[in-house]
């Protein structure tokens, strides 16, 4: 009796939690048509946690069901072509065995791990690995380069779901959520080069910046690549906000056609910030986060504003270009600045600038920004806005925003 009322519930439970997920998947489709992107895709993810098979959210993220599971299109194509995906090894042929038992496949024949580990030890010959948005070369190893990527795969979907009108216009999410249009996908494919060491990367990057100046990671719009060796912070711990900010840069120059003069004239301040924020990005098992107090970026931009009394006015830092911000002695702290002001336009007030805050990121990389855009965008004066982000940082705690895995 108890065993057949323990079945009757777990089915009246399934049941509900599909007819929440077609209800919220509705309100998506409202929000969508409200002009409330930003909305509308936080609705899909949770119509997904309440019913993970829910088709039309699946289809929304990029997802079709194969062989009983839901994959992506590059997944499905590397599946149909024989190949197996392993946690450590990423997608190989079904020669799973053989990499276990420490053998690898090089030049066309099996060698041990530590001679293939010494013939890739030329970045020039390291080893390439393929993810659906990624080629990444390394000679770190195959398995640091598979674990590279499956965390920028895992930024990349954040990314995409936290600004959704970046990827593809209202109009083409509209369309996308009455079946009208694909699901969204690039067909960009960025490049990273995985460096073993804080030396070969400097021997690398060095000269193209000036000699004072130390980095942890880097992208470079010229060669369209971005560049990173394994960091660890001051206890030894590995460290990615560096990998998390250069590879925002390059999602952002990447997705879409970019103006020569993004942010070179004024309007800077966002395209630092905007990456320091995604330095927030945290990964979990089943789902990943954004923002929240424990940044420590965030952090800094609320100690200086309300205990250092430092704070440069909106209407004066949106006028300052790449060379004024980056020379300017305060740089640390306007930096600290433009990551707090990302947070406060991401989530403040239920996130209600973030579509808003998306549409200026959009002008600015499009080269048709202005000093005013951003108080256009938001519908607010600046001094406003200075306002309000000083009542947001009082008013910490920010709960993370949830993203789908």
């Amino acid at each position: 009796a108890n065993a057949k009322l323990s079945s009757d519930w777990r089915k009246r439970f399934d049941a509900m939690r599909v007819a929440h997920a077609n209800s919220l998947f509705q309100l998506a489709r409202q929000s969508i048509h409200g002009q409330r992107p930003s909305l509308a895709y936080e609705l899909v993810l949770e119509a997904l946690r309440c019913d993970p098979d829910h088709e039309e959210a699946r289809r929304l993220l990029g997802y079709t069901r194969f062989r009983g599971n839901w994959h992506t299109p590059f997944e499905i194509k590397r599946l149909r072509a024989g190949y197996v995906w392993h946690e450590q090894f990423g997608w190989l042929p079904a020669s799973l065995a053989r990499y276990e038992a420490g053998e690898r496949f090089y030049s066309g024949r099996w060698i041990t791990a530590a001679e293939e580990a010494r013939a890739r030890s030329n970045i020039r010959n390291g080893w390439r690995v393929e993810t659906e948005h990624y080629t990444i070369t390394t000679n770190v190893s195959l398995e640091a380069g598979v674990d590279l990527g499956r965390r920028l795969e895992r930024l990349y979907r954040a990314w995409q779901q936290a600004f959704a009108t970046f990827c593809a216009t209202p109009d083409q999410l509209v369309r996308m959520f009455e079946r009208r249009g694909q699901p969204r996908g690039s067909s960009v494919r960025h490049q990273a080069i995985y460096f073993r060491n804080r030396e070969e990367y400097q021997a690398a990057v060095g000269s193209r910046l000036p000699v004072d100046i130390e980095t942890t990671g880097l992208y470079l719009s010229d060669t369209r690549t971005a560049y990173f060796f394994p960091d660890q912070d001051e206890e030894g711990n590995p460290d990615h906000t560096s990998l998390y900010h250069e590879a925002t840069h390059q999602l952002f120059a990447e997705t879409r056609p970019m103006a020569e003069t993004a942010g070179r004239r004024a309007n800077f301040w966002i395209l630092e910030g905007i990456a320091c924020y995604m330095e927030s990005f945290e990964l979990h098992e089943t789902l990943d986060t954004l923002g929240g107090t424990r940044s420590p970026r965030l952090e800094a931009a609320r100690h200086r504003a309300l205990v250092d009394g430092f704070y440069v006015p909106l209407g004066e830092l949106v006028t300052m270009g790449m060379e004024a911000l980056q020379h300017d002695p305060r740089i640390a702290m306007l930096y600290s600045q433009s990551a707090g002001l990302a947070h406060f336009l991401m989530h403040a007030h239920d996130s209600r600038y973030r579509d808003a805050l998306v549409e200026y990121l959009v002008a600015i990389y499009s080269g048709e920004d202005r000093i005013a855009t951003l108080a256009e965008a938001v519908g607010q004066a600046f001094p406003d806005l200075d306002d309000e982000y000083r009542e947001f940082l009082k008013k910490l705690p920010v709960e993370p925003a949830a993203v789908a895995e």
